[in-house]
């Protein structure tokens, strides 16, 4: 049996290994357990899985020790450009020069290597990768896992960081509203002769957003974005299965010329695209982080970001209860939590789940109704910078962690 900790965090993802290096830094201890190999999950070449980080994320980030590992990985986002199938009626966020960028574009690998890294250095987290749970319990005094090894691991909180599809969510029985857009996201690499300039495009076709997110140049200058391109499901295996050359065509047909010739396309994977929202984020000695309490539409690059805002929370929630002697799991702390989280992540979600559908109403008219609406937005100031804030994360109740 391993020693009792604070946290017994199931899922060591990019949002549940971030918790546990925050709860660290404020020494607060955790079994961070994981069913994935951390090797294949740092493996090398680019494949255009990336993250978008927020301003407020990058401060999380810089508040546990992360950014001088990250920094020289990272591809600062200087404007956001939205424009609905190329048309005029561009919508262009580009910040004052003192404001610095909309955030940061990171491939994923670079941001679990340090991640890793930094967990595997830290004394008050015990990481357990590769490894099955086949049980859990919740009770009075404490919760557990029991692991296929036969390892028990105990501590004082569990949180449910596994993804989308928790199983320590369902096994709470905290239910569940979801729907599926029928839609799927493709992901790859692009290579592209023109320099993308630090713009993230945002696409928008009637099928879904396709989505140009820029990432540094390769070791050789070799000019690299990431693609996030959404297609209706029924037309997903099909695109998947395009030769290299065909998948360039297609691709270069919807980019309109913008990065001149795409000159290579990296692996290309996909998934599913769908709502979901729990109807409460926190149990008995339980709490929910990230994709497990809340699914998005990646329509506006918040997923990771979103749970990154839950991590500040709880870790503040915590620390502050912990200092007046509260246990982690006391139903107070998690009830300040579920107040302070609830709301604002649900309201992102309706926000994403309107503007996906608002964008996705076909035909002509409506088309020209969407960007009457955006060249609005793009006359009007104040609207604008509320949008920009929004996408830096810089809104709202924030955690200091997150809050610079």
């Amino acid at each position: 049996m391993d020693e009792k900790r604070d946290l017994l965090i199931l899922g060591g993802g990019l949002v549940g290994m971030t918790l546990a290096l925050a709860a660290a830094r404020k020494g607060i201890s955790s079994h961070v357990v994981d069913r994935a190999d951390p090797a294949e999950l740092t493996a090398e070449g680019f494949d255009g899985r990336a993250s978008a980080i927020s301003t407020a994320s990058w401060n999380l980030f810089t508040n546990i020790g992360l950014a001088d590992r990250l920094e020289p990985h990272g591809c600062g986002i200087a404007s956001i450009a939205v424009t609905d199938q190329m048309k005029p009626g561009e919508i262009d966020f580009t910040p004052e020069p003192h404001e610095g960028t909309l955030g940061r574009m990171f491939a994923n690998r670079e941001l679990r290597l340090a991640l890793f890294e930094a967990a595997s250095d830290e004394p008050l987290i015990a990481w357990h990768s590769k490894a099955e749970i086949v049980g859990r319990q919740r009770g009075e005094h404490g919760v557990s896992a029991r692991l296929a090894d036969g390892r028990e691991l105990n501590a004082s909180l569990m949180i449910g960081a596994e993804g989308r599809g928790s199983p320590t969510r369902e096994d709470a029985g905290i239910s569940i509203a979801k729907w599926d857009y029928s839609h799927r996201a493709i992901i790859t690499g692009l290579v592209h002769e023109k320099p993308h300039g630090n713009v993230a495009w945002e696409i928008f076709y009637p099928a879904g957003p396709f989505a140009l997110l820029p990432m540094l140049d390769g070791e050789n200058g070799e000019h690299r974005s990431a693609l996030v391109w959404t297609v209706d499901e029924k037309d997903a295996a099909g695109t998947l299965k395009l030769s290299d050359r065909a998948f360039l065509a297609e691709v270069e047909k919807r980019m309109g010329g913008l990065f001149g010739e795409i000159r290579s396309v990296g692996a290309r994977s996909s998934y599913p695209l769908g709502f979901h929202h729990t109807a409460r984020i926190t149990g008995e000695r339980l709490a929910l982080v990230g994709d497990a309490a809340h699914g998005i539409h990646p329509i506006a690059g918040q997923g990771l970001n979103l749970g990154l805002r839950d991590v500040g929370a709880l870790v503040e929630v915590l620390a502050d209860g912990m200092r007046l002697g509260l246990d982690p799991g006391d139903a107070q702390l998690l009830t300040r939590y579920e107040n302070w989280r609830g709301l604002d992540s649900f309201m992102v979600a309706l926000a994403t789940d309107g503007l996906t559908r608002l964008f996705g109403i076909p035909g002509k008219t409506a088309s020209a109704i969407r960007r009457f609406g955006m060249a609005g937005v793009q006359r009007i100031p104040v609207l604008k910078t509320w949008f920009m804030d929004e996408a830096r994360g810089v809104t709202g109740d924030m955690p200091e962690l997150l809050s610079g």
